[in-house]
């Protein structure tokens, strides 16, 4: 299994979570507050991951 083949499948997965977490906190907003800051900052999180990725892919195949 080549490296941007296992970066693919990973950036995948992640961009996955993250929709997830976006709904989660769009969700629950207006019934949890703290519940819906908590899933926003992990998908925060997960969305500086996945700029590192799509960095790291744009150089590997340049």
């Amino acid at each position: 299994m080549s490296r941007l083949y296992q970066l693919n499948i990973y950036k995948r997965h992640l961009e996955e979570r993250y929709k997830r977490l976006v709904e989660k906190s769009n969700n629950y907003k207006f019934i949890d507050e703290s519940e819906s800051d908590d899933a926003a900052f992990k998908a925060l999180k997960l969305l500086d991951k996945i700029n590192q990725i799509r960095f790291l892919d744009r150089e590997l195949t340049i």
